[in-house]
């Protein structure tokens, strides 16, 4: 069980989840979940279908302002995720291991 992310954990990766949650009390600041868990049947991932969100491994969390950008990238790195994309809006995480690792990405 986390503290942060119950309304997230269907379908969700219980280790991912955990990992996320250190993120999460790190950063201090909440983390909004825009997109979790999607079926292949999704949109998305009909568009993307080896999407890690797919399999329950992937969330994008709402930033919208460069400090909050900066509080959830911090955090993030620093609990070791090492997958990380960042948007306008949002940044995206994953650790999906059957992709590249130590990557940042923009959108």
């Amino acid at each position: 069980m986390t503290k942060y992310f119950k309304e997230v954990e269907y379908k969700m990766n219980t280790d991912f989840l955990a990992k996320l949650d250190k993120a999460r009390e790190f950063a201090k600041v909440p983390f909004v979940i825009n997109s979790a868990y999607r079926s292949p049947e999704h949109a998305e991932s009909i568009k993307n279908p080896t999407s890690s969100h797919i399999k329950g491994l992937a969330v994008d969390i709402k930033a919208t302002d460069s400090r909050t950008r900066y509080k959830v990238l911090n955090s993030l790195m620093h609990v070791g995720f090492n997958r990380i994309g960042i948007a306008d809006t949002f940044i995206h995480v994953d650790d999906d291991k059957d992709k590249s690792q130590q990557v940042i990405w923009t959108y």
